[in-house]
């Protein structure tokens, strides 16, 4: 019999299957968003100085992950009643509705299935951020200490990254769009036998350094 794997998952694997309460009711992840990309994003705690930053920046970009295709869904270890006092805190004092769901994994199960709660720090998730595509593949994953804010710009960049990656078949290079070498051109696949190679050296559909390192412009209808 198979047994199920528990701790931190792969990227390229299936988000795993769970049925999951959060603050807009039962949802069952991945299906609740099949055909769409999401963001997963855990937080250590409501009613914490940097949770409620995150969840305010996490707010104020919903409409930019959107456009994108995308959906946001947070997640503690705090109990639904929890979630919504503090959703409520954030509208009253801070004038910021949150419009995404967030889970309450009062139990661990969801943050033990995707490794989110480290040695030493107790019971409380760390700060974790996991995109999934439109199947339901993991595609990136990032860990963050209890003390460090993420940066929604960089989640948002990493997001629009991976599309224009799947949809051209290319590969993204440092900083995109605004790389110190290339700008806003992408990375073509390096040469894979020798005939491509020589043939990379005079061809001017693209621009390289070298054979290995070769790079184009997207036309602006496929960024």
């Amino acid at each position: 019999m198979e047994t199920e794997r528990v701790g931190i998952p792969l990227l390229g694997e299936k988000f795993p299957d769970m049925t999951v309460k959060t603050t807009h009711g039962i949802l069952e992840l991945p299906k609740h968003f099949a055909g769409k990309w999401f963001v997963l994003f855990s937080h250590p705690g409501d009613f914490t100085p940097v949770c409620t930053t995150e969840f305010v920046s996490f707010a104020k970009k919903n409409n930019e992950f959107r456009k994108l295709g995308s959906e946001l869904i947070g997640l503690s270890i705090d109990q639904v009643f929890s979630h919504i006092k503090w959703v409520e805190w954030i509208k009253e004092n801070l004038k910021t509705e949150i419009p995404f769901p967030v889970i309450a994994d009062d139990m661990g199960n969801v943050s033990k299935k995707l490794g989110m709660i480290h040695p030493g720090k107790g019971t409380n998730t760390v700060r974790a951020v996991f995109i999934v595509d439109p199947n339901g593949f993991l595609r990136l994953m990032v860990y963050y200490p209890q003390e460090i804010g993420r940066n929604m710009d960089e989640i948002l960049r990493a997001l629009k990254a991976l599309q224009v990656s799947d949809a051209n078949k290319v590969a993204m290079p440092a900083n995109w769009p605004k790389n110190e070498l290339i700008g806003d051109q992408v990375i073509v696949p390096p040469a894979s036998d020798v005939k491509t190679a020589e043939m990379r050296k005079n061809q001017k559909e693209y621009k390289c350094y070298d054979w290995w390192l070769c790079y184009k412009k997207l036309p602006e209808n496929r960024r």
